[in-house]
């Protein structure tokens, strides 16, 4: 049986690659996307429901599950659409505020919810081991991250930055609030010994590149993921809303879900 979907922000450079991949599935049935009022012209051409409104859509194809990479306001405004539905949502968006989290959160109790700031299996992989990677070395290894986005990318650091400096600093027993360091500049004395570093790089039309440094006394472990192509993030995209549709609400769902 097909999952039907619906991508928002069809012409974006995420939506975009969605929906192509989504016409490509055959378990997948692109029911509609949205997209802003004066943005819809070309859009006739993906032979399905095609509005500014996601509501308008939903109405027609309440089971859907829709999928959003846009920006932190338009996609809590999709997951409470969903909410009040009854559809599923899968969202890739980053730069969430902690309030806007806790409602995610929230919301997920009773509608079929799914976020992840990296849809990559490479990355999702990574999540899973360099915690003990971290613990392998030990305590005389510091922590530095590095990332770098394409030009016109909004937040910064990554949410996938973000989110492993927040899970190697639980690893070394740090709060990522007091310990994390985003920008070194001027006579800033050495460096603390729980110290997180996260540094950000913009420029170009860089997909995502994230690594993260292990340096220890005489040697240090870099580990680097590439993303070489947006489809990379869609194919993960579209793998958690098939994975979504047969799942009940509860817990805001995760990649980590779907491997275990």
């Amino acid at each position: 049986m097909q999952t039907q979907v619906i991508v928002m922000g069809a012409k974006g450079r995420m939506g975009s690659t969605i929906s192509k991949l989504a016409m490509e599935d055959s378990q997948l049935d692109l029911v509609g996307v949205v997209e802003r009022e004066d943005n819809l012209d070309g859009l006739d051409s993906l032979s399905c429901k095609v509005d500014s409104d996601l509501s308008r859509i939903l109405d027609s194809f309440p089971g859907a599950v829709v999928i959003d990479f846009t920006v932190p306001e338009a996609s809590m405004e999709t997951v409470e659409k969903c909410s009040s539905a009854g559809a599923a949502a899968v969202i890739g968006t980053t730069g969430f505020t902690a309030e806007q989290s806790q409602k995610l959160e929230s919301l997920a109790a009773s509608t079929r919810l799914f976020w992840a700031p990296n849809m990559s299996v490479g990355i999702n992989v990574l999540i899973q081991i360099l915690p003990e990677l971290l613990k392998s070395l030990g305590e005389k290894y510091d922590l530095e991250i590095m990332e770098i986005h394409h030009k016109f990318k909004k937040d910064a650091p990554s949410g996938t930055a973000v989110k492993l400096a927040q899970i190697l600093a639980e690893t070394k027993g740090l709060d990522i609030d007091r310990h994390g360091v985003y920008a070194r500049h001027g006579i800033i004395g050495e460096r603390q010994k729980d110290e997180v570093g996260v540094q950000t790089l913009r420029g170009g039309d860089v997909v995502g590149e994230h690594t993260f440094y292990f340096l220890g006394p005489g040697e240090r472990v870099e580990v680097t993921h590439r993303a070489h192509s947006r489809e990379t993030f869609a194919q993960g995209a579209l793998r958690a809303a098939r994975w979504l549709a047969e799942q009940k609400p509860g817990k805001l769902y995760s990649m980590a879900d779907i491997f275990a």
